[in-house]
């Protein structure tokens, strides 16, 4: 039976951890309405969206246009991605509304990723994020 486990940790990160834990939200949110901009000119073009594969496989172009996607978790972006294709597929289920590009200016910011690899780890007062290592508080 696969059982799925969640953690939550208060952390305290320097300045610099804190940029590039602010960048990833961005980079994420950046992948997000990227790659909804091409899924509406898509369906208002052809009546037809995108699929998760095509926007995946895109990602690496993406990368290349944009170099400083690659200085953030690549888990995140695919992520991004798959939650795009997640809310479309709720919405032509007609159990959402449709997906809306998302706002800097939302206080909530997150990104999603994945524990692949030993990407993260726990160490005494440390918590290691692929890219980011911060302390973390009991």
């Amino acid at each position: 039976m696969l059982h799925h486990k969640a953690f939550r940790f208060r952390i305290y990160p320097t300045e610099e951890q804190t940029a590039l834990i602010h960048q990833m939200f961005g980079c994420a949110r950046f992948v997000f309405n990227h790659f909804l901009a091409r899924w509406n000119a898509t369906f208002q073009e052809t009546g037809r969206g995108l699929s998760y594969q095509t926007c995946a496989t895109g990602l690496p172009a993406l990368k290349k246009e944009w170099p400083w996607l690659k200085d953030v978790d690549s888990i995140a972006l695919q992520s991004a991605v798959r939650s795009l294709a997640d809310a479309f597929d709720r919405f032509f289920r007609k159990q959402n509304d449709p997906p809306r590009f998302k706002s800097k200016r939302n206080p909530l910011q997150s990104y999603i990723t994945k524990f692949t690899n030993g990407n993260i780890a726990v160490a005494c007062d440390l918590l290691k994020l692929r890219k980011v290592c911060v302390k973390r508080h009991f």
